[in-house]
Order: C-alpha cells, then sequence, then structure tokens
C-alpha cells in the first residue's frame, strides 16, 4: 500500500461538465472549437486527442452550458461508457458525457492523472449509479481520492508508463502493417474481386461451396468448466483474429458435436449486429469450438483456398457490399442467402497456393508479435500495478 497522501480529486483539480447546443440551429456547428464526445475518445491510440468530428460555433459554445477545457486537462467520460481518458492537445468542449479534470498545476500532473485514471477504470465504472445506463455524478467523481506524491515522482512515473505504452504502440503498428501487407499481395495478385478486372472466372460465392450452416442456439444450458469452446461475436476481433481463452464452454451432446463443431478450413462468417461482416479462418492448431448463432459457417469446394476466400470476403469492395445491404434491415444482418450471391473470382490454383504460402508466412510473423505485445501487456499491467502503489 502506497505511503503517499490520498487528495480527493476536486482539491486538486477543477472539474468540469459538457453540454451539447441544439442540433437543430446551424449556427451552432461546424465553426473552429473541438467539441469531443466519448466514441471520440474510443478511438484513440495515444493518450493526447487534438481534433474531433463534430466543431463547435462561439455562439454554439455560448448557447450550451460546456466550458472550453484548457490544452492540458483530462477528459473523463462519465457515461455511456465510464472510462474513457484522453489529455487534449489544444482548446476543446465536450458533450454532456464528461466529467473533465482541470489540474491545479502545484497538485497534479495530467499525465500522471491519466494513467491513474486508465488504470482504475474497475473501480471507476462500480461507483456509477443509473437504471438505464451507469453514470459518474459530478459529486461521486468529487469525492474519488488519488494517492499523490511529489510532482517529481509523479512526472517520473508518467514517463515510465508512457514509454512503457510507446512499445506496445509499436508492437501495433507492426501488427497492422502486416495486416496491410497481405491485403496489398492479395490485391497485386488477383485485382479487385468485385470488378475482377483480370477476368478469372466468376461465379457465386454459394456457387463454389460445399457446406454452408448457421450456429445453433444455446437457450438454457448452462455454461461449465470443461466442455466445448462456444464462439460469441465479441471473441472476433476487428483483424479476424479468435479470442480462445475468454471464450465459454458448454457441455454439448457427441451428436451437436459432430453437427456443429468447426474443422480446419472452415470459414465463420459474423451476420448480425455491429460486427456484421467479420470473418475468422478456423486453424489446424485452433481448439474444438462451436460458432454460435450469429455466425454463418461455410466449406468451399476443392477450387478454392480457404485462405484466399476469406480475403475475397474481407477485401474492402465486399465489405462494402455487406455493410449497405445489411443496413437495410432494422437490424444491422446479412442472410446466407444474400453471402451466397457474393461474387468469388476462381484464379488458378497454382496463385491461390502462391498466396496461401505468403499470407501463411505473414500470419507467422503476426503470431510472433502479438504473443510479444500479450508479454508487453502483461509488462505493462505490472508497472501500472506497482507504479501507484509506490513500487517503482
Amino acid at each position: 500500500m502506497s505511503l503517499w497522501p490520498r487528495v480527493r480529486l476536486d482539491d486538486c483539480c477543477e472539474i468540469v461538465g459538457g453540454s451539447t447546443p441544439s442540433t437543430s440551429v446551424p449556427d451552432y456547428w461546424g465553426g473552429s472549437i473541438p467539441w469531443a464526445t466519448p466514441k471520440d475518445l474510443s478511438d484513440l491510440t495515444s493518450a493526447t486527442i487534438s481534433d474531433t468530428p463534430r466543431r463547435l460555433t462561439e455562439a454554439g459554445l455560448r448557447a450550451s452550458s460546456s466550458s472550453l477545457l484548457p490544452a492540458g486537462s483530462v477528459l473523463f467520460s462519465s457515461r455511456a461508457p465510464i472510462g474513457h481518458v484522453a489529455i487534449n492537445a489544444v482548446p476543446m468542449a465536450t458533450n454532456q458525457g464528461f466529467k473533465s479534470f482541470i489540474p491545479r498545476p502545484d497538485r497534479v500532473h495530467a499525465p500522471f492523472l491519466y494513467w491513474w485514471l486508465r488504470s482504475n477504470r474497475p473501480y471507476l465504472e462500480s461507483l456509477g449509479n443509473g437504471a438505464t445506463f451507469k453514470e459518474l455524478s459530478k459529486t461521486v467523481v468529487s469525492r474519488i481520492e488519488i494517492p499523490l506524491p511529489s510532482m517529481p515522482e509523479q512526472r517520473r512515473i508518467a514517463e515510465v508508463l508512457d514509454r512503457a505504452d510507446v512499445l506496445r504502440a509499436k508492437r501495433r503498428v507492426a501488427i497492422a502493417k502486416l495486416e496491410t501487407l497481405t491485403r496489398s499481395i492479395f490485391l497485386d495478385m488477383f485485382g479487385d474481386p468485385v470488378t475482377n478486372a483480370r477476368g478469372w472466372p466468376n461465379p457465386t460465392l454459394g456457387g463454389l461451396l460445399t457446406f454452408l450452416q448457421y450456429g445453433p442456439r444455446f437457450y438454457n444450458e448452462a455454461y461449465s468448466v470443461e466442455g466445448v469452446r462456444i464462439i460469441r461475436i465479441t471473441d472476433l476481433n476487428e483483424a479476424g483474429d479468435l479470442e480462445f481463452s475468454n471464450m465459454p464452454r458448454l457441455a454439448v451432446t457427441p451428436k451437436e458435436r459432430e453437427k456443429y463443431a468447426l474443422r480446419p478450413g472452415d470459414l465463420i462468417f459474423a451476420r448480425t449486429g455491429a460486427t456484421v461482416g467479420k470473418v475468422a479462418l478456423i486453424r489446424p492448431s485452433d481448439p474444438v469450438c462451436i460458432a454460435g448463432a450469429y455466425f454463418i459457417t461455410m466449406r468451399f469446394d476443392a477450387t478454392i483456398e480457404s485462405v484466399y476466400a476469406r480475403a475475397v470476403l474481407t477485401s474492402p469492395s465486399i465489405r462494402a457490399i455487406v455493410a449497405k445491404r445489411s443496413r437495410q434491415a432494422a437490424q444491422q444482418n446479412f442472410s446466407g442467402p444474400a453471402l451466397r450471391q457474393l461474387p468469388m473470382p476462381v484464379p488458378p490454383p497454382y496463385l491461390q497456393r502462391r498466396f496461401v504460402r505468403y499470407a501463411n508466412e505473414g500470419e507467422k510473423l503476426k503470431v510472433a508479435q502479438r504473443a510479444s505485445l500479450a508479454q508487453l501487456d502483461a509488462l505493462f499491467a505490472s508497472i501500472q500495478h506497482r507504479a501507484f502503489r509506490g513500487e517503482l
């Protein structure tokens, strides 16, 4: 336990809320004043925010109860959701989803407060109240106590955490570049699958399938410690990687396992919700698992390599088709019949196999980078924990 004094946030910061001027008054919008929402913070890849999608005019700022936060303030989302944090690099206003902090320069270092808030998000979320959605009131936020070492020590701790976070960011950039490289190789070898400028034979996807199946819906079965992993939408990330470690398990019957268990080479397609269109490839090293009700499982005939098919389905032009058609329903949804109608050009087998080799080499590098990132994440969590206990 840290021996540092604990100080209430309202003793070391000015706490400022935000608001939204009327969206029906055009004169309030399109000005030069950045105006942040919690979503704007969720998309950040660093601690700072310097611009926002929407901006206020001076009239819009005056018409709202939102204050203009000076640069170097700490923005903190207090609802929908609780816990997004950033430091504004330029003066900025926010909507009502924030309780932001203007640090007293003689008491608290903004990056130190930023990292404390980041590391204590579960605790901060637990303080929220509300039936529809959780929210932190200004009164509750004001009473939160933080450990407060000397200013030099605050700066040192923030610098250590900044450097550690930079290493993690570099690993994430390397993984993203490998993704981009694989997509570039695909386009160079095959071109856009929608325009099909190379003139490959171009049947619909459905004409190349040997198997298509919706995932099962398990209604009342309780999860178990043992059993088969059940893939949920949340287990598939944006890059198409499956996170097996957190998947729940079910003790399914032998008949269910035989019918639904995924095989190496299967593709699973997220067919509903905000994640519609994401695609994962089941690899030989993956554990036994079943894709749940929000997925469609596909197997292709011998003319199509699964790695190639996944690259087609995740290409920008195909994703655009899926996004457009899925938005036509009340809830985003892409059905099996619609999936069957997607284009799937069929290049010569030797070209597909060559692409598979390139993609597999890229995947090996990504696996190594992801393992390194996991180690850095664990190290960072340890450093963060020790930092606010005075153990660095």
